[in-house]
């Protein structure tokens, strides 16, 4: 998943530094993964630890984004089917407005 700049400063506001969290600092990155988790995740407590504050793409899942497909529901979701036809259609529409959004920020190569 990617941030986009409103994440960063979410969390940066929050006393995170980006250099912890994110992959590549020429764009905006998905937060990076330890021992295949989210840098946010705690293993040990079983939860986000910035879940009051976590990224729009964290809100809006299991709806996401395949290159090619285009939006769907997470195959890997075991609560994708509590997603009712309105929630999707609503979160479907945030999505394609934060990918506009994210898209708009990357910064040139």
């Amino acid at each position: 998943m990617e941030l986009s700049s409103d994440d960063v400063k979410r969390l940066v506001d929050a006393g995170y530094r980006p250099e912890d969290f994110i992959v590549n600092p020429r764009g905006r990155a998905p937060p990076q993964e330890f021992d295949g988790w989210c840098y946010f995740y705690s293993p040990a407590d079983k939860r986000c630890r910035v879940y009051q504050i976590r990224p729009m793409g964290c809100r809006l899942y299991p709806v996401v984004y395949v290159e090619g497909e285009g939006v769907m529901l997470d195959e890997l979701c075991p609560m994708r089917h509590t997603v009712s036809k309105e929630e999707f259609r609503r979160k479907a529409k945030a999505l394609k407005k934060l990918l506009k959004k994210i898209n708009g920020e990357r910064v040139p190569r």
